[in-house]
């Protein structure tokens, strides 16, 4: 038992690690939109073969409650998506971490109890 406890232990300190190495980070969700104008004659508006006006980039999120919609700019897509994998990576590392404590404290309770 002790030697599970001790991987599990081992394995939070990698995670406390990769933690530290993580960069800017947001939550929310990346979305391309595209859309028609209101001018008559435009491409977006032909009959036979309309062509929306996009993609135009949008960020939505919410934090500490509210929600919020931002547009991207293309030169900042790839600022925005990486900030967007540390933090799946930050909640994904911190589910981890949560679940091994769980872990470890029915083990102890376990031990403690034998």
């Amino acid at each position: 038992m002790t030697s599970q406890m001790d991987r599990w232990q081992a394995r939070i300190q990698l995670i406390k690690q990769n933690l530290l190495d993580l960069g800017p980070m947001r939550p929310g969700a990346l979305s391309e939109q595209y859309n028609v104008c209101g001018k008559p004659n435009c491409k977006c508006k032909d009959p036979s073969r309309p062509q929306k006006h996009g993609p135009y980039f949008q960020l939505s999120y919410v934090h500490e409650g509210k929600s919020t919609t931002e547009h991207v700019t293309r030169d900042m897509l790839d600022v925005v998506r990486e900030q967007l994998t540390n933090y799946a990576t930050y909640k994904k590392l911190t589910c981890e971490w949560v679940d091994l404590s769980i872990q470890i404290a029915k083990l102890q309770r376990k031990q403690s109890r034998s």
